[in-house]
Formats: structure tokens, sequence, C-alpha cells
């Protein structure tokens, strides 16, 4: 499922903003970009948000801005003074010229002086980071609820639909057996003619046909798998992985019964069911 969320944390030494962002995909596949002077904090991101994502292509996008005063400071590097006042000496007596070296020059020279970022107090900048990544992580889950409502009422008509192509099938599959016995009686007579027809034959034909286009099975695990897939639906939390199983199950299933038919009305009815049972599998690979 798709999904978004911001979370912004502004005060006066600080500001955090962090976006989510997510896809369908059908596993977790998490990607967080952070400024590099926070990127120690990725394995608390990743593992803070695995309480609200357990599924989808998802992208976290944080900024992080230091109002604070205190944060640069400004770093004398001795060792290489010495090594610029070691060669001005150097050149001054190789060249015979006046050694004027004093300490402004010297500080001009790179690196001499730098400039360092402090890095501040990691647990208070944790909890600047987490709450940001808590708000944006509960709009994330709301926008997802919702999407994910209207995906579930939207499975439920499917699997409603479903109920009925089923039913048909169940209403229609022992008129085939009849049907059968009537066109083979019908065979038998006239290839007998006025003879006396096998009435215990015929039925023993009719037995053995039955049997192997008998769907009974096939029927009510089809039944029990789409009362099952809606009762999850209703139920909610994290079913996604249960109701992908779910869904191979009634192809399966749909597959056998459609082998069985020798019906052209049992068949086109048994296509059109498996048409849906793959539509509500595409569906499902996007729930959590």
């Amino acid at each position: 499922m798709t999904g978004f969320g911001r979370g912004e944390i502004i005060n006066e030494e600080r500001k955090v903003v962090v976006e989510i962002k997510a896809v369908n995909h059908r596993y977790c596949d998490m990607n967080v970009k952070l400024p590099k002077k926070l990127n120690y904090f990725e394995n608390n991101i990743r593992n803070f948000l695995k309480d609200y994502i357990q599924r989808g292509k998802v992208d976290v996008f944080i900024t992080y801005e230091d109002y604070t005063k205190s944060n640069v400071c400004v770093k004398y590097n001795k060792d290489i003074a010495k090594e610029y006042i070691s060669y001005l000496e150097e050149m001054a007596e190789e060249f015979n010229i006046e050694n004027n070296v004093n300490t402004t020059l010297i500080g001009r020279f790179p690196e001499v002086f730098t400039l360092e970022e402090q890095s501040g107090d990691e647990e208070q900048i944790w909890e600047y980071l987490k709450e940001a990544v808590e708000i944006a992580a509960t709009q994330f889950v709301e926008s997802r609820i919702k999407e994910g409502e209207n995906l579930k009422q939207d499975l439920i008509q499917k699997l409603d639909h479903m109920l009925e192509l089923v039913a048909f099938i169940e209403e229609k599959s022992p008129e085939i057996i009849a049907e059968y016995k009537q066109r083979l009686t019908e065979k038998v007579e006239e290839l007998a003619g006025n003879a006396q027809i096998d009435e215990q034959r015929i039925a023993t034909e009719v037995v053995i046909y039955a049997d192997k286009v008998c769907v009974d099975e096939e029927i009510v695990r089809l039944k029990s798998h789409i009362e099952g897939t809606k009762q999850i639906l209703i139920e909610g939390g994290s079913v996604g992985r249960k109701l992908d199983f779910i869904a191979q199950e009634m192809n399966r299933e749909a597959n056998t019964t459609l082998s069985k038919s020798t019906s052209l009305q049992i068949a086109d009815v048994g296509i059109e069911l498996k048409t849906d049972i793959e539509k509500v599998r595409e569906q499902i690979q996007n729930i959590e």
C-alpha cells in the first residue's frame, strides 16, 4: 500500500523534518536518507519504524538544522604550524633572504586553524529526531488505514461475487451427472434397439463418471477460503502474508474445478472465478 507522513520539530536550537513515503511492495524494503552527521542513528530509526511498517518500499527522508552558536569551534593544528615555520626558515637560509615570519602570516596558511563542528548530546538529538519520526510514522499509518479501508471494501465485494460463482457451480454440478445419465441411456437405447438395456451397467458408468467430475470437496474448500478471507479482512491487523497464502489455495481449487468440468457453463463461470481470484491476489500483495 502507498502512504505518506511528515513530522517536523522546531525550537530555538534545532529543526528536524522527517518525511516517510511508500509504494506497493511484497516485502519491507526501507531506505533511510539522513545527513551524514546523523548516520549513527540509522539503525535506531529502522528499529523504531518496525512497529509501524511491515510491508512496502519505504523511503525515509530526514533533514536536520542546528541553530546553536556553540556547535563550531576553532582548532589550532600545532604540528602543521611547526612544519610551515621549519620550511620557511629553510627557504630563508637557502636563498639568503630575510625570515620575516610572524604569527599572523602562519595563521593564514591552510590547516593551521580549522573549524570543527562539535557533536551535540546524542541522547538529546535522538529525542528530537525520534519525536519527529513518530509524528511522521503516525501520519503514515493513518494514511494507510484510510486507503486500506477502501481496499477492504473492494475486496469484500469481489469475495461476495466469488461466493455467487461458487454457488452457481455447486448448483449446476449435479445436473451434469443427470444429463450424462440421460445421454448415456439414449445412446444405449439407440444402439440396442429393442434389446433389453442393462440398467446396472449404466448405473456403474454414471458412478464412475460422477467420481471423475465431482467437485464437492473443491467447492467446500473454496467457500471456506473465501469466507475465511472475508473474516480476516474484517478483523484487520497485519494479514497480508496470510491472505497471500489463502489466495494461492483458492487458485489451486479453482484450477482443479476447471479441469474436472465438462460443462461449458461451469467452465465459463470457473474462468470468471479464476479471474476474480487473480484480482484479489494482486490486491492482497499490497496489504500489510
